[in-house]
């Protein structure tokens, strides 16, 4: 089973990693392309996705027509703000974790000065420069970077994106996270933004087939209940609501979510045992503490070891890889599948 979610997983990564963001220009049909490869571990308590060492591959790819971003380029956030950039950007700064995965995806992480402490994907992201938190980042020392744009998410304050478009940089926050569709519109959007939009489009198209070839296979099969497990214990009990994003890649990946009729994340003890899920997910953080704290440890799904530790990057940053994310959790659901 494992051995054929590798192959299958490592298939669609090289999809996802064939197209570089820089000046445009035509390949040959023969033109080389490496790639790298994740690698899925799968135990009975746990599922870890992380980066393996790289596989050379040589992959024919097809002339492509590369669109081109016209600037001046006026954009309207996802807050209403307008932004107009009067030239393609050279300098960015990435303050959510998601944007600097995906400018990375999208083959632009030398144009990239400046990320937050939580932008810790790829490794190569650790090698340029932090500005701090997500939601307060430092404003003097982007100031100082002389970036000619801001990247944001939602967790970005308006108080920081006041202080920054006061000093007349400019700042787009993107905030797509409600579907899949949603996600694909972020990634087009950022690849219009910095003139990479062909790749987007290919990311896109790879993200679209990886999920419909993933639900190809569990087509007609039994949905198992699922919870997943945000918080617990101390700090109170929380869940991913039938309104989240994480609920519908939970549906996405052939499970029935037993929070569906919740709104937004909170949840109880008492509904978690009344509900008796069949498998519970939880970050591979705190797989060890949740087993074996009572009185979790004392659901059937501990018992039978179908609590499953997971990379929750895959699943919480909306981007890219929230189709390997689907991959994972299927594979999770149904393993007689794959």
């Amino acid at each position: 089973m494992f051995k054929k979610l590798y192959v299958f997983l490592l298939s669609a990564l090289m999809m996802l990693s064939l197209f570089a963001c820089s000046t445009p220009e035509v390949q040959s049909a023969s033109s080389p392309v490496t790639t790298s490869a994740a690698q899925v571990a799968v135990s009975e308590e746990t599922t870890v996705v992380e980066e393996s060492e790289a596989i050379s591959t040589t992959i024919p790819t097809e002339v492509l027509t590369v669109p081109e971003t016209e600037y001046p380029l006026t954009f309207t956030d996802s807050y209403g703000n307008e932004t107009t950039l009067e030239s393609e950007p050279q300098r960015i700064i990435s303050c959510a974790p998601n944007m600097t995965e995906l400018i990375f995806q999208l083959g632009a992480e030398n144009r990239l000065v400046g990320r937050t402490d939580y932008c810790d994907y790829p490794d190569a992201a650790f090698s340029i420069d932090s500005v701090g938190a997500i939601d307060s980042p430092n404003v003097e020392m982007i100031v100082s970077m002389e970036p000619d744009l801001v990247l944001a998410s939602s967790i970005f304050t308006e108080d920081s994106f006041n202080q920054l478009t006061e000093m007349g940089i400019n700042v787009i926050v993107i905030h797509e996270e409600y579907d899949v569709d949603g996600v694909r519109n972020m990634i087009l959007s950022v690849g219009e933004i910095i003139n990479c939009n062909s790749q987007a489009i290919d990311i896109t198209s790879a993200m679209d087939t990886l999920i419909s070839e993933t639900q190809a296979i569990i087509e007609g099969l039994d949905k198992p209940k699922v919870y997943y497990a945000v918080s617990f214990g101390e700090y109170g009990d929380y869940t991913v609501g039938g309104d989240t994003y994480l609920h519908q890649l939970i549906e996405a990946a052939g499970g029935e979510n037993v929070a569906e009729d919740v709104v937004g994340w909170s949840f109880s003890l008492e509904a978690l045992v009344e509900a008796d899920p069949d498998i519970i997910i939880v970050s591979q953080y705190m797989l060890d503490a949740f087993i074996s704290t009572a009185p979790y440890s004392d659901l059937r799904a501990v018992k039978e070891g179908h609590v499953y530790g997971i990379d929750s990057n895959l699943v919480d940053r909306q981007g890219f890889r929230n189709a390997e994310g689907i991959l994972m959790l299927a594979a999770l659901f149904h393993p007689e599948a794959f």
